[in-house]
C-alpha cells in the first residue's frame, strides 16, 4: 500500500485545487470521492453533443484576477453572459432587474421614472429598516416586482414563507437603472469550452483518484494512508451527526432530450410564480452557443433535505449558525484534517470563491 502526504476526500473544486498545488508543491495526494465521477457539483456530462450541467447551472464569474488566471490555465472559457428571463404565467421579464423590467412592468421610459416609482412603493409600504427578505425585497425594487417577480420564487426555493427569511439573502439582487441585462457584476465570467468535468480532470492530472470510495465508511483504512486528510464533505456527518443535522435545502433535476433544436431560447427561465412547482428550466446547450439538432432542458425543483439527498445550499439562519459554531469548534480540534469548501465549511460559496479558499489554504499548508 502506498503512503501519501494527502488524503483528499471530495474531487470537486477545493479537492482538485489542492490536489493540484500539493502536486506543485513535490508532495504526494490520494483523492476519494463516493460518486462515479469527478468534479463535483460542476459536473458536466455530454449528451447529444451538449454539455449537460448535472447538479445544476453553473456560471463561472469572478472580479478575482488571480483565480480567473489559475482557472484559465486548465480550460479555455467562452464568451457566455448570464441573462436569465423571468416568467410570471407567461408574463417575460428580464432578469436582472433593470430598465426592460422597469419598462414592461409600469411602462416608465427613463430611469428617474423607475426610480421615482420604487420610491413611491417603498414609502407605501411603511418600510425604513427591512427585518426580513420580503421587506428587504421592496425596500430594493418595490411592491409589484416583489409580488410577480420574487415573492413565489424565492418562496419555492426556501420552502419557507418571505417574512421567515433572513434580510441578508436578497442582498445579491441586481438592480440597475441601465439597460444592462448581465445579472453578474463580475470583471470576468464564461463557461470553460468542453465542460467543467474536462477543466477538473486537467486539475486533478497526475494525481491517484479513487472514485466510488465513501470515506466516511472506509475512514479507519483511508485515515491510514496519509498523514493529513482535507476533507471537502458536510461536516456534521464527519462527526457522525453528533450534535444534531445541520439543514440544507435540496434540488431534484428532471432531465429530458428534447427533439428540436430549440426550447426556450435562452439558457435560463426563472418560474416566479407559485403556482409552477419547478423554479427554473435550464437548457444546456445556449451555455456553450450550441447549433445541435436537438436540445437538452432541465427543470429545477427545490426541495428540503433529508439524509440520502444531495445537500446543495446551506440554510444560513440563526439556529443553523450556532450550530455550525458548535461543529466548527470540534473540527479546529481534528489536528490533521483540514476541512474545506460548501460543505466542510457549510458556506454558500461561488465557484470562485471556493478556488481562493483552497488556494489560501495551500498557500498556509504547502
Amino acid at each position: 500500500m502506498n503512503h501519501y502526504d494527502y488524503l483528499i476526500v471530495g474531487a470537486g473544486l477545493y479537492g482538485a485545487v489542492f490536489a493540484q498545488e500539493a502536486k506543485k508543491a513535490g508532495k504526494t495526494a490520494l483523492v476519494v470521492d463516493k460518486r462515479p465521477q469527478i468534479a463535483g457539483n460542476v459536473y458536466t456530462q455530454e449528451m447529444e453533443g451538449i454539455h449537460v450541467h448535472v447538479y445544476g447551472a453553473h456560471i463561472f464569474h469572478t472580479n478575482n484576477k488571480r483565480v480567473w488566471e489559475y482557472v484559465n490555465r486548465f480550460a479555455e472559457f467562452n464568451r457566455f453572459t448570464n441573462s436569465p428571463v423571468a416568467n410570471y404565467h407567461g408574463e417575460l421579464y428580464s432578469l436582472p432587474f433593470n430598465m426592460y423590467t422597469f419598462n414592461k412592468m409600469w411602462g416608465v421610459v427613463t430611469p428617474q421614472e423607475a426610480e421615482q416609482k420604487i420610491e413611491e412603493q417603498r414609502r407605501a409600504a411603511g418600510i425604513t429598516e427591512p427585518k426580513n427578505l420580503e421587506e428587504q425585497a421592496i425596500s430594493l425594487v418595490g411592491t409589484d416586482i416583489y409580488e410577480k417577480l420574487v415573492k413565489g420564487y424565492t418562496e419555492k426555493q426556501w420552502g419557507r414563507p418571505c417574512r421567515e427569511l433572513p434580510a441578508f439573502i436578497i442582498k445579491r439582487l441586481p438592480v440597475r437603472l441601465t439597460f444592462d441585462n448581465n445579472y453578474f457584476n463580475a470583471l470576468y465570467q464564461g463557461i470553460p469550452v468542453g465542460g467543467y468535468t474536462k477543466m477538473v480532470a486537467g486539475m486533478l492530472e497526475g494525481t491517484e483518484v479513487r472514485l466510488n470510495t465513501d470515506y466516511l465508511e472506509q475512514k479507519t483504512e483511508l485515515d491510514k494512508l496519509a498523514d493529513k486528510v482535507i476533507y471537502t464533505g458536510p461536516v456534521d456527518a464527519y462527526f457522525g451527526y453528533r450534535l444534531g443535522a445541520l439543514e440544507y435545502r435540496s434540488v431534484r433535476f428532471e432531465t429530458e432530450v428534447l427533439d428540436m433544436p430549440n426550447f426556450q431560447g435562452n439558457a435560463a427561465v426563472n418560474y416566479t410564480d407559485r403556482e409552477t412547482p419547478w423554479t427554473r428550466i435550464i437548457e444546456h446547450k445556449w451555455f456553450e452557443f450550441g447549433t445541435q439538432p436537438k436540445t437538452v432542458i432541465s427543470r429545477e425543483y427545490s426541495s428540503e433535505w433529508k439524509p440520502g439527498d444531495e445537500p446543495y445550499y446551506p440554510v444560513n439562519d440563526e439556529k443553523n449558525g450556532a450550530l455550525y459554531a458548535q461543529y466548527k469548534a470540534l473540527a479546529d480540534k481534528e489536528e490533521h484534517v483540514i476541512f474545506g469548501g460548501r460543505l466542510g465549511e457549510y458556506k454558500y460559496y461561488d465557484m470562485d470563491a471556493v478556488i481562493a479558499s483552497a488556494l489560501a489554504m495551500c498557500e498556509k499548508e504547502l
